[in-house]
Formats: structure tokens, C-alpha cells, sequence
């Protein structure tokens, strides 16, 4: 059974990862290597194109993080978890929820959500 704790929190720490080489690691020790996400902003396939849209989160919001909202939960090899992006000791002021699919315990697919967005964003 995957604990979707687990594998979300793995998720975050991973959008959160500075260092390219660790964010490199962490995307092939949790993701499959066809993996794709998808949101209404942006989309990218594989390692490398899901490596390079988090590269382009974290050079747009320098000083942000990204944090879990709430329990995440799931079943089989679904999950949905929820997420706030800001500053530290904030309420974050971009909130989603994402959908995981797995494959063999690694993120197979994730659709994100953006439930809060502010218009300067």
C-alpha cells in the first residue's frame, strides 16, 4: 500500500529543492521516467520537463514555498493533496490541490488544480 502522506510530502520537498543536481535525485527516486503534469498554467512531460517547470516556479517566486494544506488521501494508486505557495510564516496566498497517479509507488501523472490565485500572480 502508498502512504499518500508520504508520497506528498516527497512531492513538496521536491518543488521546494533549490539545488538542480538533489531536484534531479529526488525526480528519479519518486517519478517514473515518462511522467507528465499538467495545470492550466503550465505543462511538462518527463523528468526534464517536469524538471524545468519547477525550475521556472521557483525563479518567478524566489522568496515562496511551498507548503501541504490539510491530510492528504487517496486510494489505490490515486492521491490528492492540496498545497499553498507564499512566504514563510504567511497564509499562502496561491493555494491547488493536485491528483497523483502512480506507477509502482512513483508519481506517474500529476493534474494540478489552482483553487487561489491572487491577479498579481
Amino acid at each position: 500500500m502508498t502512504d499518500p502522506v508520504t508520497i506528498a510530502r516527497r512531492y513538496i520537498e521536491l518543488w521546494n529543492e533549490r539545488a538542480a543536481g538533489r531536484r534531479r535525485e529526488l525526480l528519479s527516486e519518486n517519478w517514473t521516467a515518462d511522467a507528465s503534469y499538467v495545470d492550466p498554467l503550465m505543462k511538462g512531460d518527463g523528468r526534464d520537463g517536469i524538471d524545468a517547470l519547477i525550475a521556472g516556479v521557483q525563479q518567478r517566486f524566489p522568496d515562496f514555498k511551498f507548503t501541504l494544506i490539510g491530510e492528504p488521501n487517496g486510494y489505490g494508486e490515486h492521491i490528492r493533496f492540496s498545497w499553498g505557495l507564499g512566504p514563510d510564516g504567511v497564509d499562502s496566498p496561491i493555494k491547488g490541490t493536485d491528483f497523483a497517479v502512480l506507477k509502482d509507488g512513483r508519481i506517474r501523472s500529476i493534474t494540478g488544480f489552482l483553487d487561489q490565485v491572487p491577479a498579481s500572480a
